[in-house]
């Protein structure tokens, strides 16, 4: 082993609480990366996966103008002929007004959501059936489910209530049908359809007078990271209809880009802490160039190089980033390992997201051993400026 690497060994070995300074300075800042990572990383693919398992599927399929008037079971047949897809089902949104009776009491409601899905495909597709805290999903043309907020806005509706829903069809004639409560349902975080009311997909079909059409395809895939090639296999497939195709991301935009602001905010914050942790490395390589001024100056005597003197300091930054690196990188992993187990949740509403970005984790290791080497280099480049007769008056 090269002696300029064995005395740089040395010269930590000497300073233990230097050492472990450095390491630490440097392991922390990789831990807050990867806990900003697990947290706000988790959080917004939690979103993802609710906004997907709930309303969007992972393509979504729609048209420019209104409706598709192209068969529903044509399409759901297509896609599903595709390997990469799961599942496909059609879905029809609207708004209605609703009201109750309870306790003699009449509570109504304006532009509540309705959402009209297929009980026997949608549950393939979609996750919201899962939802439901009591009762069971839509079974029949004339049972609907509550979204929790409907249910407690209307005088906290309960499974066997009936309730009375007007939806203005397309000729702008009013259609008033009565439903039974077959369940409610309450999503974690929310993102569900707390705020909607489910019913039959034909049920409102007929009320909005929209017989043969549909307002949506979702379709759910086997591997998410295939959305784009099926969407595009698509709109190839269909290039004559007024067809709009859009992953995930695309479908949910308009929700997902401020946060996607926050998550870059926070991470250049965790950036910043970690070239804190540079600093820290300076100053501490700068104790350690004043405390062997004497072994400096005893290496220049006897004929060292300024050379030497600058790559052992090197070698000093090298050994303290690769063990900040390798310390940080560990405690990440373990952090993460202890969210992904925990099923940890976001304010204990939102369960996260929580995946090992092995490339993220590979780019903040380098990135630590890179900053700590290069925290060095002034520390090194100033030892090398020592003169032997003016090291040698500590000796």
């Amino acid at each position: 082993m090269d002696y300029r690497i064995q005395l740089a060994k040395r010269m930590l070995a000497n300073k233990k609480g230097s050492l472990i300074g450095a390491v630490l300075a440097v392991s922390i800042g990789i831990l807050v990366i990867h806990v900003n990572f697990v947290i706000f990383q988790g959080l917004y693919d939690a979103i993802i996966r609710d906004l997907s398992d709930y309303r969007f599927g992972d393509v979504r399929v729609t048209d420019e103008e209104s409706f598709i008037t192209k068969s529903d079971i044509f399409l759901v047949n297509w896609f599903e002929r595709i390997p990469y897809v799961e599942a496909a089902s059609p879905r029809m949104q609207s708004s209605a007004s609703i009201n109750s009776t309870k306790w003699g009491v009449r509570v109504e409601e304006f532009r509540v959501p309705v959402v009209g899905v297929d009980p026997f495909r949608d549950p393939r597709v979609s996750t919201v059936y899962q939802t439901v805290i009591d009762g069971q999903y839509v079974f029949s043309r004339n049972s609907v489910v509550l979204g929790s907020s409907v249910a407690r806005d209307l005088g906290d509706l309960q499974v066997g209530d009936v309730i009375k829903i007007k939806i203005t069809d397309r000729f702008g004639v009013d259609r008033v049908r009565q439903f039974l409560v077959s369940g409610i349902v309450r999503s974690p975080g929310g993102q569900g359809l707390d705020t909607s009311i489910i019913i039959h997909i034909d049920t409102l079909r007929d009320m909005m007078e929209r017989q043969g059409e549909t307002g949506e395809i979702l379709v759910k895939l086997n591997d998410r990271k295939k959305a784009d090639e099926v969407k595009n296999y698509f709109l190839t497939t269909f290039p004559n209809d007024d067809f709009i195709a859009e992953t995930i991301e695309e479908s949910a935009e308009q929700a997902l880009s401020g946060f996607r602001s926050g998550i870059a905010m926070i991470n250049m914050i965790g950036y910043f802490g970690m070239m804190s942790s540079a600093f820290a490395v300076v100053t501490i390589q700068m104790m350690l160039v004043s405390s062997k001024t004497r072994e400096v100056g005893i290496m220049r005597a006897i004929g060292a190089k300024r050379k030497d003197i600058l790559i052992i300091f090197i070698v000093q930054g090298m050994i303290i980033g690769a063990m900040g690196a390798s310390v940080g990188t560990a405690m990440g992993l373990g952090y993460t390992f202890y969210a992904k187990e925990s099923k940890m949740s976001f304010q204990g509403s939102i369960p996260l997201e929580v995946s090992y970005d092995w490339p993220k984790i590979i780019q903040t290791a380098l990135m630590a051993f890179g900053l700590a080497v290069m925290a060095s280099v002034y520390p090194s480049f100033k030892a090398t400026k020592l003169q032997p007769v003016e090291a040698m008056r500590y000796v």
